[in-house]
């Protein structure tokens, strides 16, 4: 084997535009071998790999600091020890808002200590947890979770992996996807059923990992290519970031689809000037594309390109550019109420013979760390493309209260009550509107729900999907006693449809009775209990009392 991997390592080094580390080519080889392991398993024989669960390292030695674990901005449990999920302060709970959970990955950037751990979250709207998927370290992130179809059942997705940032990460682009990460898919036992990887020496990028009505997979991936960027501005021993846009099978890993950006985009087109680069490994991000989507014609997709400030419909079957929305060759005149600029999360809506309906996360903002005067306010926009006349024109839109500037990231998902659910990326809010939307004069008017993150926490995207969780793992308990009160632990991380608990107790572990029934309470339910055990069995009851999971059994230690 020893013999196999250096080959590899020794064969690989062409794929890497500047010469790797030692660290970087342990990294590649073991994200090799999860692309032949999932292969494998997909056949039948192993498991998924568990691929994104190593942290990059860092190239400039700074230590990530650790996260604040016990905080009032901070969940712990006495059943579940070992989940520290971040809390969330809710600001507005109106009727109206659509049925489901909340979907987040909270994360921090490499300078700050995050509030929690890392990792997906999935919470009611009064932000208590349903499912948490802690990650074992600070440097790792999940992006983009949420709740998809495959082959006609609901799964779980997102990234894993490390997301560079300053000042821990500068070798490639702030915001870019490290070596090793990849996509997860979970069933709704919460059990891994595939990992998906990119292909062609690019790196699984953590904006975009869609499943499709065809069950295949639609995502974004990197890769930095050695070029001279004198002629822009930029260094002479320089790179650009160059994003394919990939779709694979998820069960085979197999690669069906690919476009290059490099090959389309002309660089001239970029808003980023090529002078960044050297903060970043003299790697230019260019395109910056964060968002791949089907419409309603199967042979096309539609992307967005923040540093370009442009939306992308292309035919897949041809790679040709059928129109461009925004930016320096727009195929459009955009009203002045519908421009935006370093926008995310474009969505193809609806069509007629002569209209197409579109939504996007409007950030407006920003090229450096601080907002320039006049910058407009970040928000969500829908805006419907006339055919005939190549005219956009804004249809609704959908402002934070109070209005606020957004440097990255955010999203707006259509949901199916005609709600829109806004992610408002690095500001640290999520928010739900009625359809109709609101203005910048009046940004409280439809404002249905709003929530508010730790201040040095970050999710990428937020969602609102319905879901049900079964988990193939049993209950947690825990006992104690506190003033000479027994106490009962009750929680199951992901179970939805828990309504019940029932304790049992006995003197021995083979001789229980039922002491104690309570209705479920939050993630966590405490139950007071007569009976002095010493030995202690918790079952999960649903609405018409059926037995769902059974506890392992506990004995109360002597005090």
């Amino acid at each position: 084997m020893q013999l196999v991997r250096l080959a590899f390592l020794f064969s690989s080094c062409c794929l890497f535009s500047s010469p790797p580390t030692v660290e970087q080519l342990d990294l590649f080889y073991e994200d090799f071998l999860c692309e032949e392991k999932g292969a494998l398993a997909a056949a039948g024989i192993g498991a998924p790999c568990a691929c994104g669960t190593v942290p990059y390292p860092s190239n400039t030695g700074h230590v990530t600091p650790e996260p604040i674990l016990f905080s009032s901005q901070v969940w712990s449990f006495v059943s579940a020890p070992n989940l520290h999920p971040m809390k969330i302060s809710v600001n507005v709970l109106n009727p109206g808002v659509a049925p489901g959970f909340i979907c987040v990955a909270p994360y921090a950037f490499s300078d700050d200590a995050m509030y929690g751990q890392s990792g997906s979250l999935m919470m009611d709207n009064l932000g208590n947890p349903i499912w948490f998927r802690p990650l074992s370290s600070p440097n790792l992130m999940n992006t983009d979770f949420r709740v998809q179809q495959l082959n006609g059942r609901s799964v779980l997705t997102f990234w894993q992996g490390t997301l560079a940032t300053p000042p821990a990460y500068t070798n490639v682009p702030a915001g870019s996807s490290e070596l090793g990460s990849c996509y997860y898919i979970l069933d709704n036992t919460y059990a891994v059923v595939a990992t998906v990887s990119a292909h062609k020496g690019f790196t699984s990028d953590i904006h975009e990992f869609l499943l499709t009505p065809n069950n295949t997979a639609l995502f974004l991936s990197t890769k930095a290519v050695p070029m001279d960027l004198t002629p822009y501005g930029g260094p002479k021993q320089g790179y650009v970031q160059d994003f394919a846009i990939q779709e694979v099978d998820p069960e085979t890993n197999e690669l069906l689809f690919f476009w290059d950006a490099l090959e389309h985009i002309p660089l001239t087109d970029s808003f980023e000037p090529a002078s960044s680069a050297s903060e970043s490994g003299n790697i230019w991000d260019a395109f910056h594309l964060n968002s791949v989507g089907i419409t309603d014609n199967a042979g096309e997709i539609l992307v967005s390109g923040r540093n370009t400030w442009t939306l992308y419909k292309i035919q897949k079957s041809t790679g040709n550019i059928l129109w461009q929305l925004g930016g320096k060759e727009s195929s459009f005149t955009i009203d002045p109420a519908a421009e935006f600029s370093w926008q995310h999360d474009a969505r193809f809506l609806s069509s007629t013979p002569t209209t197409n309906t579109i939504s996007m996360f409007d950030d407006n903002c920003c090229e450096g760390d601080t907002v320039p005067p006049g910058t407009p306010y970040a928000h969500g926009l829908v805006l419907q493309l006339d055919l005939n006349a190549m005219n956009a024109s804004l249809q609704t839109s959908y402002y934070h209260d109070p209005l606020i500037h957004v440097s990255s990231q955010g999203n707006v998902q259509s949901l199916s009550n005609g709600n829109k659910f806004v992610g408002w990326g690095q500001s640290q809010y999520f928010s739900e509107f009625a359809a109709a939307g609101n203005t910048e004069s009046n940004p409280s008017v439809n404002l249905l729900y709003d929530a508010q993150i730790p201040a040095t926490n970050y999710t990428y995207r937020a969602y609102r999907n319905t879901w049900v969780g079964t988990p193939y793992y049993p209950p947690s308990i825990a006992v104690n006693v506190i003033s000479g009160q027994i106490r009962v632990y009750a929680s199951w991380n992901g179970s939805t449809e828990t309504t019940d608990w029932q304790v049992y107790a006995g003197k021995s572990s083979n001789a229980l009775v039922l002491v104690a029934t309570a209705a479920k309470s939050g993630f966590e339910t405490t139950i007071n209990v007569a009976n002095s055990g010493p030995y202690f069995q918790l079952r999960a009851l649903n609405g018409s009392g059926g037995v769902l999971g059974t506890s392992k059994v506990v004995k109360l230690k002597s005090s």
